[in-house]
């Protein structure tokens, strides 16, 4: 009788140390084979957020199947109290395991919102941008100038510990417009100091967080437009009209303002190098609006004749080669176009009403091309009228 009941409880244990196995397995497997997700999604680990309040989160959003199986890995694997707080994607089908190193490695954030500064030409303004983690693309949810008032779901955006901030800066900007659009930034701290030098901010994209410093972040910009023309000028084509590098900067800064397609900034540096070589004057008109408006914002009309006879450092019709400055910040690839330009005959170049320009060698073809682009010019405000 003894060894009945012996045998069937040795049986017994048996069959649960086995059951406990499969289950054991079985969940290993959950553990680490694909999840559910069948689309990416962003998830949010809050400041000390709890193993089990992340699991349930987890659950409500369809990223895992058992919230005891996640966190039963979790601790298994010793991972348990190494959640980092943030916003991160988790791609479709990933793991438990997967999605537990995603929250537990740190680093920034991989998903969620950013705020981004732009500072352009015309308008400075504020964007904040949430990716969608279906497109793996940024889509605008808010977005104002700066000087207005903030919509109210922008302080819900701003309050967030872990919003990432950009600051952009637009290739063509002035070192003014630049200093004020950093001044006005309600996320910066510190002062700005004095307006730096024309032409040696880098137009770029630069990631920093709340209460960085005003003067630090200009200093960045400065320190980057500072090796970008080192190292152009260490690889610039023979035989150029130039004395110094700050002399590429001024001509870069004159190709930027003069074309937006990047196809034709070689070019257009192709042409006034060809002037200066000449020499001719380089006549154009944005080193005259820059005179007018020392780089503080925009000119928002024609010039008038009597500017462009007056005399001034920065008339080119006026004064033979360079002005004394940049009129803008120039960006890498206009630096590269003023230190490597196409090897051209062009001596002139006008609007051809597509966003680009007819090139001319001469003269009369230079007239011709400007006549065809005047009668552009007219039909564009005759669409412009009213019915």
């Amino acid at each position: 009788m003894v060894r009945h009941i012996v045998a069937n409880a040795l049986t017994l244990m048996i069959v649960g140390l086995v059951g406990v196995a499969i289950i054991i397995s079985a969940g290993k497997r959950q553990f680490s084979g694909p999840g559910p997700l069948s689309q990416a999604v962003c998830f949010r680990v809050e400041p000390g957020s709890s193993l089990r309040v992340v699991s349930r989160g987890l659950a409500e959003q369809g990223a895992i199947a058992s919230e005891q199986v996640f966190r039963i890995g979790a601790q298994y694997s010793d991972r348990a109290d190494q959640l980092r707080f943030g916003s991160y994607l988790v791609p479709e089908a990933a793991s438990m395991d997967e999605i537990l190193d995603i929250l537990t490695r740190g680093g920034a954030s991989t998903c969620g919102s950013e705020i981004q500064y732009r500072i352009g030409v015309t308008r400075i303004e504020t964007l904040v941008r949430e990716l969608d983690p279906a497109t793996q693309r940024f889509e605008t949810v808010v977005q104002f100038e700066a000087g207005q008032e903030p919509p109210e779901e922008y302080a819900g955006f701003a309050s967030q510990s872990d919003m990432q901030y950009r600051v952009t800066i637009a290739e063509g900007a002035t070192s003014w417009q630049i200093w004020e659009g950093v001044r006005l930034a309600e996320f910066l701290d510190g002062e700005v100091g004095d307006v730096p030098p024309e032409g040696m901010l880098a137009p770029d994209s630069y990631s920093v967080t709340r209460n960085s410093d005003r003067q630090t972040l200009l200093a960045e910009m400065q320190t980057r437009q500072d090796a970008i023309l080192a190292q152009l000028w260490d690889n610039r084509a023979e035989e150029l009209p130039y004395d110094n590098p700050q002399e590429a900067l001024i001509m870069a800064s004159i190709v930027e303002k003069e074309t937006g397609v990047a196809d034709e900034r070689r070019q257009v540096a192709s042409v006034f190098v060809n002037r200066l070589r000449m020499p001719m004057r380089l006549q154009t008109d944005p080193t005259v609006i820059y005179g007018i408006t020392e780089g503080r914002g925009v000119l928002g009309r024609g010039l008038r004749r009597s500017e462009l006879d007056a005399v001034t450092p920065y008339n080119t019709y006026r004064i033979d080669g360079l002005p004394p400055t940049p009129i803008a910040n120039p960006g890498r690839a206009a630096i590269a176009a003023a230190l490597d330009p196409d090897d051209t005959p062009y001596l002139y170049f006008v609007a051809d009403g597509t966003g680009g320009h007819t090139f001319s060698t001469n003269l009369s073809d230079h007239n011709s091309a400007v006549a065809r682009w005047r009668e552009i010019e007219a039909e564009m405000r005759e669409q412009q009228q009213p019915d």
